[in-house]
């Protein structure tokens, strides 16, 4: 009997290295197959384009109550008269493969849409209204396979992002300050907002939060037009960064981020990315007791995992949490958890940038 079971514990063994073999050698493979719409972008199902001046096109927007991005963890609460808006596009929550962009009324994209909202967009309550449009996103298999149907998905996506950001400074008094933020596919749609935009909004920005996506360095920088934020309490900057566990496996990641391409649509290869490490609000590194709060089970959880930005541009985290949640990508990539493992620096950093953007608008307003 006791031969039989280490025969049955060998071959199980045996089972689980070739299937990580496999997962090695063929993972992206088998990802394309499972999550990448097999139709062309063309015949693809499209929902209308949302309508931004009904509340129904939003996640959250100041006029409504209860909105998740009200939300906040015990010893905070969203500011009753906040100085400032943000304008705050959402990661991918549409993974099905049945079309290349999300319908606007399915349940469990809106759930997981409402869940990055709470989880993401809070850290903004205490000194910006929240407003997050709902949009025609790409789906995640998207991200998997480059091809034209990719980037058409990418295109429709934006176009309802720049035509939710019109409604939202249309709605703002002239003279509100913008903070603007994204997360993953929200944050490359950010980046090409801010290429974009009209420059008489420029000198209203706070500070842009890219985070989760590659921005290459100093190619993309130039061509956003807004520096790299390298000092805590800077603002009119851009903050961003990518998480993974310092011991993690981080190769076969970093060998699908060189081949996201920058801005200009160059691969970015193996440039260095920009790397603002929230803890510190620059490049500079800090331990564990530098973390005010990581989000846990909706509880602020202080000191439970340093960070430092290394020369490519990763953030790299130690010690690693291992209780933060169920969404921790293989080899340590703790992409999903970009705003949790942070929760409570990056929103005394929106403090801070905001703080001192007001005290420059003071000083010109006094200048003779």
């Amino acid at each position: 009997m006791a031969r039989k079971f280490l025969w049955i514990v060998a071959i199980l063994t045996g089972l689980v290295v070739v299937a990580a073999l496999v997962w090695r050698l063929a993972g992206d493979r088998m990802m394309q197959a499972a999550m990448v719409p097999s139709i062309g972008f063309v015949d693809s199902e499209k929902a209308p384009p949302p309508d931004y001046a009904r509340r129904e096109s939003w996640v959250a927007r100041p006029d409504i109550p209860g909105n998740p991005a009200l939300w906040a963890p015990p010893g905070y609460s969203p500011a009753p008269r906040p100085a400032a808006a943000v304008f705050f596009v959402a990661p991918t929550a549409w993974l099905d493969r049945s079309r290349w962009n999300a319908p606007l009324d399915d349940t469990e994209t809106n759930e997981r849409l409402d869940k990055f909202t709470r989880m993401q967009a809070s850290v903004f309550n205490g000194v910006a209204a929240v407003w997050a449009p709902r949009y025609r996103q790409a789906t995640f298999g998207t991200f998997l396979k480059p091809s034209p149907d990719a980037d058409a998905a990418l295109l429709l996506a934006f176009s309802d992002v720049e035509r939710a950001f019109s409604s939202f400074v249309a709605a703002l008094p002239a003279d509100t300050p913008i903070l603007l933020a994204g997360h993953s596919q929200g944050a490359r749609h950010l980046m090409r907002l801010i290429e974009t935009m009209d420059p008489r909004l420029r000198p209203r920005i706070v500070a842009a939060y890219v985070v989760g996506w590659p921005v290459a360095t100093p190619a993309d920088l130039q061509r956003l037009r807004l520096p790299a934020c390298t000092v805590a309490g800077q603002h009119g900057c851009i903050a961003g960064w990518q998480s993974f566990a310092a011991d993690g496996d981080i190769a076969p990641a970093m060998a699908r981020t060189a081949t996201v391409p920058d801005l200009a649509g160059a691969p970015l290869g193996t440039r260095p990315m920009l790397c603002t490490n929230p803890l510190t609000g620059s490049g500079a590194p800090a331990t564990a007791e530098r973390n005010a709060g990581t989000l846990i089970d909706d509880q602020l959880q202080p000191r439970r995992t340093g960070a430092r930005c290394d020369d490519r541009g990763l953030l790299l985290i130690e010690p690693t949490p291992d209780d933060i949640g169920p969404y921790v990508l293989p080899g340590g990539n703790f992409h999903v958890y970009d705003f949790a493992l942070f929760w409570a620096n990056i929103r005394a950093d929106a403090e801070a940038r905001l703080s001192s953007f007001g005290a420059a608008q003071a000083a010109a307003a006094e200048a003779p």
